[in-house]
Order: C-alpha cells, then structure tokens, then sequence
C-alpha cells in the first residue's frame, strides 16, 4: 500500500511510502517540473572527502591565463596549485560545520591567505571593515557553494542556503542564481537524479540554456567570469561526461575562467558518480596545506 504526503513548501515534495517504510521521493518545483529521488541512489553516492570542487580548481590553476582548447592536457603540472576557489570553498565549509555566519568566515579567509588570487571587487570587500554586499554577478558565489549541496538534505534548504552564502557578497540576481543552480545540480545529482532531469530542472528553475554542445562552446567561448557566462558552461561539461576526470578535462577545455568552471563541474561531477579518483584526490590533497587539508576531513566526516 502507497499513499502521499504532501509538504506545502516550495518545492513542494512528495514522499512515497509502501509498508511504512520511504520509498521514493517526489519533487514539483516552483514552475511545475517533477522529478524523483531513490534513497538508495542517495546513499549510494556518498564516497571519499569533499574534493570535487577543489580538484577542479586546482586542475585548472595552470590554465587559467594561459587556456588550453583540448582535453588532452597533464591534470597536475608544478603550476597547479590551489587558489582562491579553493579557499572560499574552504570557508563555506567551516561556515557550515561551525554554524558561523558567512561574512565573518569568508573575510577570515581572505586574510589566512591573502594571495590567492581573488577578484578586485571581493579582495576591497574583505580587507575592509564594510560587511554590506556589492552586488557582484560574478561566478565567485558559484565557485565556492559546493559544501553546501553536500550539507542539508533537502532541496529547498539546499536552495536557502546557497541564496543566503551568495548575498552576502553576490546579491545581484545572477550572482544568486548561479550559486543556486550550482547548489541545486549537486544536490540533485548525489540524490539520484539522472542527467536529464538535472538538465530539466535547472534550464526550467534558472532559465539558463544547457543544449549547446561544448564542442561548439569551445570554438568561441571567451574568459567570462559572469555567472551568466560561466555556470551554464560548467553544468554543460558534466552533463555531457562520462566520468570525472572526463567533466574536468571538458570544463578545462573550454577556455576562459578554467579553475573556476572546473571548480564548478567538480562538485557536480563528484557528487554525480560519487567519488573523485584515488590518484586525483591524492594528488590534490598533497597540494592543500594543513588548515584546508583538516576542515576537508572534517566536512568530509560530518557531511559525506
């Protein structure tokens, strides 16, 4: 016997039960797309340390200013380093895990590692005594929410939160949603979703365009570290991957904003086939110090 239990929150969710117990859950979105999520599939997908997101930035690091338009490139070379991707990423992290309000986090950050190569605008945010926003559309709130697609186990807390870790510096609108689409695609995707409803849910919730192939992308794509023109990007490389190393070497190849659309692909790619591989984690473990190296674990214990 099944029945319904309806949850009027957006977006609303669907919980189906045979014989007591959980069986599938259904989501209808704000705009009306449904999708469902196994369980089983959740678990299932919960593998190795929070390093998807981190690789990807690092992988990308050498290539940043000096793009490469194939896939067919060295992961590590002894110009991959982490940068400030990696960082915020870091401070969403121990935001989360210590319950601490993000302003104070990110600008603690900035200031353990004051060179790793922020923006200009988030760089005058943070050394100053100013907490208000600039309302930057830019993908740095895209870059660093992956912690949180990990952390809460709904979607739309998964949405809240993403929201509430972008405006405190990205509250333009496309600095929100792309910190959401970004949080919502992880959520999705080491909840069970296929890549197709991942593809459905954010082109419908966010407007962003995700059918254009990234052959075609790369052929004219330019650096652009708008969320607008760097997010649909990100998504598409994984969409079409076969595994992750495959979704970091696409996002790579496109050009432009490498650490930060690898950064991006990676959380979702990780959370999608549910583990980074043992030689990437460890390559990028190597390269984090000792602070980033222990929230990692941490998040890692608490979280994954």
């Amino acid at each position: 016997m099944a029945f319904f239990l309806l949850l009027e929150i957006p977006p609303i969710a669907a919980l189906i039960y045979q014989d007591g117990k959980l069986k599938t859950r259904h989501f209808v979105s704000s705009m009306g797309f449904a999708f469902s999520i196994s369980p089983k599939a959740k678990g299932a997908r919960k593998k190795r340390k929070m390093l998807g997101a981190i690789a990807g930035d690092i992988i990308g690091s050498p290539y940043e200013w000096k793009n490469i338009k194939t896939t067919n490139f060295p992961l590590f070379t002894p110009r991959s380093r982490f940068t400030d991707d990696t960082v915020l990423t870091v401070a969403v992290a121990e935001s989360i895990l210590e319950k601490a309000d993000y302003v104070s986090k990110l600008k603690e950050y900035y200031r353990l590692y004051p060179s790793a190569g922020y923006g200009g605008m988030f760089r005058l945010w943070a050394s100053s005594m100013e907490d208000a926003p600039y309302n930057s559309w830019g993908n740095g709130s895209a870059m660093r929410v992956s912690p949180v697609g990990f952390a809460f186990n709904s979607l739309e807390k998964v949405l809240e939160e993403a929201k509430k870790s972008a405006k405190v510096t990205h509250n333009h609108p496309e600095g929100i949603k792309g910190a959401m689409a970004t949080a919502s695609a992880i959520f999705l995707a080491r909840t069970g979703s296929t890549k197709e409803q991942i593809r459905s849910y954010v082109e419908k919730e966010f407007g962003y365009e995700l059918s254009k192939p990234i052959d075609e992308i790369r052929k004219t794509y330019r650096f652009d570290v708008s969320c607008q023109g760097s997010v649909p990007q990100a998504i598409t490389a994984f969409l079409e991957s076969e595994d992750f190393e495959d979704a970091i070497r696409k996002a790579v190849s496109i050009g432009g904003d490498s650490d930060t659309i690898a950064c991006i692909t990676g959380g979702i790619a990780q959370a999608f086939y549910g583990e980074v591989p043992e030689e990437i984690a460890k390559e990028t473990m190597a390269r984090l110090d000792e602070k980033l190296r222990s929230v990692v674990e941490k998040f890692t214990e608490a979280f994954l």
